[in-house]
């Protein structure tokens, strides 16, 4: 299964767009801000998202990829759900 790159970002410049891109591998989805998973999406957590822990443009990114604050993990919950999810969806 080859990965799918896209950009989630609204930026009406593609230089930008790398920082906030989006990787499909089979039935997972991870959302990048920089080189950093912030959030991510099976078919069995649906969509998870880490709460922003860094300030204004990574919090912009996040509400992207969802706009509900009351729906963020902290880091220790993020990265269970996170280690789980990629040990059940790649091998």
């Amino acid at each position: 299964m080859l990965p799918k790159i896209s950009n989630y970002g609204q930026y009406s410049n593609d230089n930008y767009g790398k920082h906030s891109l989006k990787v499909d591998l089979g039935e997972i989805e991870f959302y990048y801000s920089y080189e950093t998973i912030v959030a991510f999406a099976t078919p069995e957590t649906g969509l998870v998202v880490f709460e922003n822990i860094w300030g204004t443009t990574p919090g912009k990114r996040l509400n992207w990829i969802n706009p509900d604050h009351k729906c963020r993990e902290s880091y220790q919950a993020f990265e269970i759900i996170l280690k789980e999810a990629i040990a059940r969806h790649i091998q």
